[in-house]
């Protein structure tokens, strides 16, 4: 039986709309998910478990990591117990994140003790920041491998093969992975990942990810542009173009004569063909432009969606966290986006409750923000000191934990009123839905989502994974909206 997906329910974190069941994996997803890479069962001698924990990029490492070993004989494994080697990809973004990996390492040590040959790894943000802890104080795992130091697996494997243990969590300028074909083992067929950007030169003073993932660098465009052509030829119908903040990417020819920014790569991946749909996460509030929304204007196979995190309402709040914006600028970001794009264009945002010094007249302002806005879906936590960061280094996390739970619960409450009001802006109205899988309340029913990123079900009729359907939706329940196709 295959292992199932593990959710985890962390207790800083919400987010609303909870997904329903037909949420798919390629959406972004809160630190509290865990993913189980599925199995490539092509008789290669050795097998590969990996966990994935955290955002998209840790997702798609995991298929860049399962490229690098597929090559060295590895095929990925559904079971923990047929593993000749378990990788855990791992997230720094929460205290509660690195507890659940501890705890997962924990486990699997006691399967080692059972299983003696078993080598076990970790990989991704926590690998840099507790390298030492895990190999040597808590002696957890056999190697330890940085986000940018994936191509040294294979040497690293061999280490631990003869004995050693084995690290590389060195910080690369240049690494983009830009010439590995991923493995595409979080995918259902249909949608799929391109990575067009590593690190991160926001300086957030709550953020750990500038330390763990290292500088900003952006991807060749061409190597983006032939990677979507690719997955064109292979039948699939989405992209979603990953990066901390894809808003920033920049990259020049080494002559120098070709310069291209994110409003052009993102026409020229739209352009690949119009039966490609494409998204891009995450945006920062600093850096989307006019141009961006205006390309997406001009392209209807460019998504309507946009993640556009504003963390808090008030803008001394905003100057504390080094978000090099306050909220006039944010306000003005929105209303760029429902001039340009429509009021129908989705908008989803990440909030965090009870910063450092923040104040219940402040807290408000963040109340408001949200029904200002009247966001989509957040992802909404309360405030977890992260060592290392600028926060933790040079502020004091001086609110209490019952009033950042609170706060944090007036939060979601207040959103879960906003995503339903915008739920139902969908009813009554026909969706380009794009076909990803069967419902899994009824195998009489398909799932896909529409431009803006929500569920859409709908009987399946004739129709099929992959197809472009125009449904119409005549229920909102949830995460999730009801209707039946048009013709």
């Amino acid at each position: 039986m295959s292992q199932p997906l593990i959710t985890l329910d962390f207790l800083d974190t919400a987010t609303i709309p909870t997904p329903s069941v037909e949420a798919t994996t390629h959406e972004q997803t809160p630190s509290g998910e865990v993913r189980v890479s599925p199995a490539t069962e092509t008789g290669r001698k050795r097998k590969l478990y990996i966990e994935s924990y955290g955002c998209q990029m840790n997702f798609s490492d995991s298929e860049i990591v399962s490229s690098i070993l597929f090559e060295q004989g590895f095929d990925t494994t559904e079971q923990l117990e047929d593993a000749d080697l378990v990788l855990l990809n791992t997230c720094s973004i929460r205290e509660k994140a690195e507890q659940t990996v501890r705890m997962r390492l924990s486990q699997i040590n006691s399967h080692k003790k059972r299983n003696p040959g078993l080598l076990v790894g970790v990989l991704g943000c926590m690998a840099e920041r507790l390298k030492s802890k895990f190999l040597e104080e808590e002696k957890l795992v056999d190697l330890v491998v940085g986000p940018d130091a994936y191509r040294d697996l294979p040497q690293l494997i061999q280490q631990v093969d003869s004995g050693q243990k084995a690290v590389n969590v060195l910080l690369s300028r240049e690494e983009t992975y830009a010439d590995i074909t991923p493995v595409r083992l979080n995918s259902n067929g249909i949608t799929a990942f391109i990575s067009i950007m590593r690190g991160c030169d926001n300086m957030c003073s709550f953020c750990v990810v500038p330390f763990t993932r290292g500088r900003e660098r952006s991807r060749d465009a061409h190597s983006i542009v032939q990677e979507a052509r690719d997955l064109v030829a292979q039948g699939y119908k989405e992209v979603t173009l990953l990066g901390q903040n894809v808003d920033s990417y920049k990259w020049a020819s080494e002559d120098g004569l070709e310069q291209v920014n994110f409003a052009q790569l993102l026409e020229s991946v739209a352009l690949v063909s119009p039966e490609l749909r494409v998204r891009f996460s995450t945006s920062h509030p600093k850096d989307i432009t006019d141009e961006v929304l205006h390309t997406m204007a001009r392209y209807d196979n460019i998504c309507k969606y946009i993640h556009l995190p504003a963390q808090s309402g008030n803008s001394r709040v905003l100057k504390l966290m080094n978000r090099t914006y306050d909220r006039p600028w944010y306000e003005e970001r929105v209303q760029a986006i429902r001039r340009i794009l429509g009021p129908g264009c989705a908008i989803s945002t990440d909030m965090i409750a009870g910063f450092c010094s923040e104040t219940e007249e402040e807290h408000q302002d963040t109340l408001s923000l949200i029904d200002w806005v009247q966001y989509d879906m957040a992802y909404m936590f309360f405030y977890s000191e992260r060592p290392g960061t600028l926060a933790a280094r040079k502020l004091e996390d001086d609110i209490p934990l019952d009033v950042k739970k609170r706060r944090l619960q007036e939060i979601i409450d207040l959103q879960q009123k906003s995503s339903a009001a915008r739920n139902q802006l969908a009813v009554g109205k026909v969706h380009q839905v794009l076909v990803e899988n069967f419902s899994k309340r009824s195998a009489e029913h398909l799932s896909g989502r529409n431009s803006q990123n929500q569920v859409v079900i709908f009987p399946k009729k004739h129709y099929k994974k992959g197809d472009y359907v125009n449904v119409f939706v005549h229920t909102g329940t949830g995460g999730s909206l009801l209707g039946d196709a048009v013709e």
